[in-house]
C-alpha cells in the first residue's frame, strides 16, 4: 500500500529546505516509523543525504523529464512505507517556461500530479509579520496546490517567534513549527548542491542533532497529520539498460548515478559489475558495456592521469565493446582535462573532447536530445530528457556530434556530445527517454 505524502518546499533556495527534510526524515525514523524520501528535480546530491537519514534509497521525480506513468511507477518504491516525504527544489513555483508538450518541473507541478500538500519553509530572517505576507501569496498564487502549513526557519529569539506566529494566525496559515538559528547542523556547499553524504565524516552527528533540532521545535503529530493521499501510483519501471552486463565506474570521481536508473536496469534483467578508476581499477571484462557517470573528475584529475591500469583498460575495452560517459565521465574519456590551476592532465583518449576549470562557466538547464547515432540503451533518432550543470569549459570537441541537442525552451544547445568508433558522450544526464 503506498502511504500518504507532503512536500518540504519554500518560496527560494538556500532557506533550509535539505536541513528540514533530513531532521524530519530521521525524527520520524526514531519514532519507529518508515519514511520513504523523494527528491523533486534533477539533483545527485540531496538525495544521498535522505538515504542516510531515512535509511532508505531517495528517489527523484520530475514532471519535466519523466510522463505520468512513469512517476506513478517510481512513487510505487513506497510501497510499505508508512509516509512519503518529498524536498522540493529551488522556490515552490520555480520551474522553466513550458514548451507545450510537458510540465515545468517545479515543485508545485509535483504537488498538484501526487495530490501531496506543501509545508512551506519560510527564512523569516529580517522580517517579522511581513512573512506572513509572503506565505498568504504563496498559499493562494493557485488553486491546485494546497499549502497546508509553515515552518518558520531562523528564528531570532522568543518575542520574533511571537510576531511571526501573530502575522500567521491574522491570515489564517497554521504554523508547524519555529527554528531557531543554528549553524552546526548546516552542511557546507560545493559546486551546485552540497558536499556528498559518503565526504560528510560527521554525518551521523549532524543527523542526530537535526533530529533533535526537528523533534524540538516541530510539531511531527500536526504535520503527520497533514499528509494527503498519494496519487499516481503504478509499479517501479523496467528501464532499457545499456547492456546485459554492465561495468560501471562508481567512487568519489564517478558518482552521479540515479537510483532510479539502476533499478530500473536490474528490473530489466541486467547485471551491473562495479569498478573504481580511482583504485586503478579498469571495466570488468566480462561485461558487454562500459558507463562512466559524472561526478568530480576533476578534483581526481591526477590520479586518473596516474592510474594506467584503469586507462588502458579502458583503452582496450572500447576497442570492441560500447564505452559511454556522462559529463565527468564523458570528461575523463576524452584527451584531456586542464584543472582550477591550469595543468593539463591526460585523460583516457577515446575522445577528442579537451575540458578545462581554470576559467569556470557554469552550464546549468535540462536538455532534450534527438540522437544522431546510436548509444548504449537507445537508438539512434531517439529522443533524451536530461539535464547538464557543470562548470568546465570546452576547449576542443572535434569528433561526430552525438546529438542535437535543444533546452526547455526549444534553444539550441552547442553541446552535443561525441561519437567515435564505439565510444560515446554527453554533458547532459540522461533522465528519461522522451515519451511525449
Amino acid at each position: 500500500m503506498i502511504p500518504k505524502g507532503l512536500i518540504i518546499s519554500a518560496p527560494a533556495s538556500g532557506t533550509g529546505k535539505t536541513t528540514l527534510t533530513l531532521g524530519l526524515l530521521a525524527a520520524l525514523r526514531a519514532r519507529g516509523l518508515t519514511v520513504q524520501p523523494f527528491k523533486s528535480g534533477p539533483d545527485y546530491i540531496d538525495p544521498g543525504f535522505h538515504s542516510a537519514a531515512a535509511g532508505r534509497a531517495s528517489i527523484n521525480l520530475d514532471t519535466w523529464a519523466m510522463d505520468e506513468g512513469m512517476i506513478g511507477g517510481l512513487i510505487g518504491v513506497a510501497d510499505g512505507a508508512d509516509l512519503i516525504v518529498a524536498e522540493g527544489s529551488m522556490g515552490l513555483f520555480d520551474g522553466v517556461v513550458r514548451d507545450g508538450e510537458s510540465g515545468n518541473g517545479s515543485s508545485a507541478g509535483l504537488a498538484t500530479l501526487t495530490g501531496w500538500p506543501v509545508l512551506l519553509v519560510l527564512d523569516t530572517s529580517g522580517q517579522a509579520q511581513s512573512a506572513a505576507a509572503v506565505a498568504k501569496g504563496f498559499a493562494t498564487m493557485r488553486p491546485d496546490v494546497r499549502v497546508a502549513g509553515v515552518v518558520l526557519n531562523r528564528v531570532a529569539s522568543p518575542r520574533h517567534e511571537a510576531m511571526l506566529r501573530a502575522g500567521m494566525q491574522e491570515v489564517g496559515i497554521e504554523v508547524l513549527g519555529a527554528l531557531p538559528r543554528r549553524k552546526d547542523i548546516e552542511m557546507p556547499s560545493r559546486h551546485l548542491g552540497l558536499v556528498q553524504a559518503g565526504e560528510q565524516e560527521d554525518m551521523p552527528r549532524i543527523l542526530e542533532a537535526a533530529s533533535r533540532f526537528v523533534a524540538d521545535n516541530v510539531d511531527l503529530d500536526a504535520l503527520l497529520a497533514l499528509a494527503g493521499a498519494t496519487h499516481p501510483q503504478g509499479a517501479p519501471p523496467v528501464l532499457p539498460p545499456p547492456g546485459q552486463r554492465i561495468a560501471l565506474a562508481r567512487d568519489g570521481a564517478f558518482s552521479f548515478v540515479y537510483p532510479h536508473q539502476l533499478d530500473g536496469w536490474r528490473r530489466a534483467g541486467a547485471e551491473i559489475l562495479p569498478f573504481s578508476p580511482l583504485n586503478d581499477e579498469a571495466p570488468d571484462d566480462s561485461a558487454d558495456t562500459c558507463w562512466l557517470p559524472g561526478g568530480y573528475p576533476e578534483l581526481h584529475a591526477g590520479e586518473l592521469a596516474a592510474a594506467a591500469s584503469f586507462r588502458t583498460g579502458l583503452q582496450s575495452f572500447a576497442r570492441t565493446r560500447p564505452v559511454h560517459g556522462e559529463c565527468g565521465g564523458y570528461m575523463a574519456m576524452g584527451t584531456a582535462l586542464i584543472d582550477k590551476d591550469g595543468t593539463r592532465h591526460e585523460m583516457a583518449g577515446l575522445l577528442g573532447l579537451v575540458t578545462s576549470y581554470e576559467k569556470r562557466r557554469m552550464h546549468l538547464g535540462y536538455r532534450l536530445a534527438t540522437l544522431h547515432a546510436d548509444m548504449p540503451g537507445h537508438m539512434a533518432g531517439a529522443r533524451l530528457r536530461g539535464h547538464e550543470f557543470h562548470y568546465s569549459s570546452i576547449l576542443d570537441q572535434p569528433d561526430a556530434p552525438l546529438a542535437e541537442v535543444v533546452d526547455a525552451g526549444g534553444a539550441a544547445v552547442p553541446e552535443t556530445g561525441s561519437r567515435r568508433g564505439k565510444a560515446t558522450g554527453t554533458f547532459f544526464h540522461l533522465i528519461a527517454e522522451a515519451t511525449r
